[in-house]
């Protein structure tokens, strides 16, 4: 029979205790609920069953959620500020966001101007692996949603910024 290892950071995470748990994946979305709810669900098999876990706590999630993790959030296309944790992740996912392209950077600008008039929330979407102008496109198409489809299309963005973080954890 072959002998399962866990990563490293899955074993720190079974073993430490309740705050210091919470403290490992509190960049990933700034929801503290859904932190200690996570971490109570020690311990972990796998680092699948961690994400597959965070993914149900995450379907829990509704507008109230959505504005409170929005303040963790810098706009697309401006430089995250600080040296927090989240502030890595930001920077690091909107690695791909060309800042030294003025037109893009405008058009972002006035994206973002607009979707706040709209929808009275900083705009969120899942940055990694997507360009400064793939962005920009996405943005306007979403310009064009209602209020009850953003909410839900926003979600589902924090979500998958949620796991991506969480993978980065555990891959440590």
């Amino acid at each position: 029979m072959q002998e399962i290892v866990l990563p490293d950071a899955l074993l720190q995470f079974n073993a430490a205790s309740p705050e210091q748990a919470t403290a490992m994946i509190a960049a990933c979305v700034a929801l503290p609920e859904w932190q200690h709810a996570l971490a109570a669900a020690r311990p972990f098999s796998s680092v699948e069953s961690v994400l597959e876990t965070a993914i149900a706590l995450s379907e829990r999630w509704r507008l109230p959620e959505l504005d409170i993790a929005l303040a963790a959030h810098p706009r697309i296309g401006d430089k995250p500020k600080g040296v927090s944790a989240e502030s890595a992740f930001s920077r690091q996912e909107q690695s791909s966001v060309n800042r030294h392209d003025a037109a893009l950077a405008q058009a972002l600008a006035q994206g973002n101007a607009e979707y706040e008039a709209r929808f009275g929330r900083v705009f969120l979407i899942r940055a990694k692996g997507r360009s400064g102008e793939e962005i920009l496109s996405i943005l306007q198409q979403r310009l064009k949603n209602t209020e009850a489809d953003e909410v839900q299309e926003a979600l589902r963005q924090l979500r998958q910024i949620t796991q991506l973080r969480l993978e980065g954890v555990f891959a440590r």
